[in-house]
């Protein structure tokens, strides 16, 4: 069964996607494909706001394990956020795309501050809005400032992208037998440990009814397809 037709999504990316065939930073390539996407969704009608993780260049979680202060791992995060957002504003700007990065941390000389009011104003006027910094605060994942923004903004869905084709029941990689969901619960994700998204998310969007979708960023054309209203991937609700 296909969604109803969306007028506003939040898509999370995290750092990762953004690598492609590299090891380290951003692929040029996979960036640019990924704005082309996000722009053959704009032209449908949808706005679209973004959020992106950091980890192609720092996690907080991981820098810590290394013996950096917590805190202060997680404040290298969010800058790192930063950057993938402004490699992403400037490919989408690159094809005649209208887009502003906002940031929950201040960096007035690069960015926007994330003001509620108004990057749904950004929206409304059909530019591509690009959240950073996080929450700007540490301890939170950019999974959790993904459900953040998606209900702030009032989003219809939250798209979450993966390198799997859905919610599966095990590691598809490990358990050749795992069985892809077509639609999950909140509380099913939370109660088996599904590892969609950290659970703090999952809690934030089942409180606020914001239903998330979980698809293969690497299926070329997926996106624009779930934005048509297909029913890809695995729904969360």
């Amino acid at each position: 069964m296909a969604d109803e037709a969306y007028q506003r999504i939040l898509l999370k990316l995290s750092g990762e996607a953004l690598l492609g065939r590299e090891d380290y930073g951003i692929d040029p390539q996979m960036i640019q494909r990924i704005a082309v996407e996000i722009r053959d969704v704009t032209r449908l009608g949808i706005q679209v706001a973004v959020v992106i993780g950091g980890g192609n260049i720092f996690r907080g979680a991981g820098l810590a394990e290394s013996g950096i202060d917590r805190v202060t791992g997680d404040h290298m995060g969010m800058l790192a956020t930063v950057m993938n957002s402004l490699a992403l504003q400037d490919a989408m700007e690159s094809i005649g795309v209208d887009a502003r990065v906002m940031s929950a941390v201040s960096v007035h000389d690069v960015c926007e501050d994330y003001i509620r009011r108004r990057a749904v104003r950004h929206l409304e006027k059909s530019r591509v809005v690009i959240c950073a910094g996080g929450t700007g605060n540490p301890f939170f994942t950019t999974d959790t400032a993904a459900a953040l923004r998606a209900i702030e903004i009032g989003a219809d869905l939250l798209l979450k992208a993966t390198k799997v084709p859905g919610v599966y029941s095990a590691d598809p990689a490990v358990d050749p037998h795992a069985e892809r969901y077509e639609r999950v619960s909140y509380d099913r994700v939370i109660e088996s440990k599904l590892g969609v998204m950290d659970a703090n998310a999952i809690v934030l969007c089942r409180d606020q009814h914001m239903p998330i979708r979980v698809f293969n960023l690497f299926e070329e054309g997926a996106l624009v397809r779930i934005a048509k209203g297909e029913a890809i991937g695995t729904l969360v609700s």
